[in-house]
């Protein structure tokens, strides 16, 4: 389980390796609702860092913010690969960051189904000019153990990507 002292921690070390390497970052978050971003602008220096943020909690809010397809919802659902996908594109044609993360998912307590469980999350991260990558997760615990552990793998999968692509 991921708590608010190790979100701290692991936005700080983002926020030092993005300044490190003159990265600039933009954000969806559906699932965390700005859990992410918030933490990211609790680290002083962070307005050199975080360039924007989303929070596009409704599809309709995912097509007005983000450019999103409403047919893209009524196929795959808004909780998928290809949401995040879609999400995390809009992001950086929405922007001016070098890097974009997005997340979509089910926190629970309801809305979870045998396909989609309570908990499932995809993220994405994308560099400017290269493909996104996409990861499928399902986190244990309440909705603030999902909102955690959603907010913490995003960060940690920037890390590792700017540790190998910076």
């Amino acid at each position: 389980m991921t708590d608010e002292t190790e979100l701290d921690a692991l936005a700080r070390r983002v926020v030092a390796r993005c300044r490190d390497v003159g990265a600039r970052l933009a954000l969806a978050e559906a699932c965390t609702g700005g859990l992410i971003a918030a933490h990211l602008t609790d680290v002083p220096g962070a307005s050199a860092v975080v360039e924007r943020g989303f929070v596009p909690y409704s599809h309709e809010s995912k097509v007005e913010q983000l450019g999103m397809s409403l047919a893209l919802f009524q196929t795959h659902g808004s909780v998928s690969a290809e949401a995040a996908r879609g999400m995390v594109l809009g992001v950086l044609e929405r922007s001016r960051a070098d890097w974009a993360l997005a997340e979509t998912g089910i926190a629970g307590p309801t809305g979870g189904t045998e396909a989609k469980p309570v908990g499932l999350v995809f993220l994405a991260l994308a560099r400017r000019g290269a493909e996104p990558e996409v990861e499928r997760h399902v986190f244990p615990g309440d909705r603030r153990a999902v909102r955690r552990a959603t907010a913490a793998r995003c960060l940690t999968l920037l890390m590792e990507r700017l540790a190998v692509d910076s």
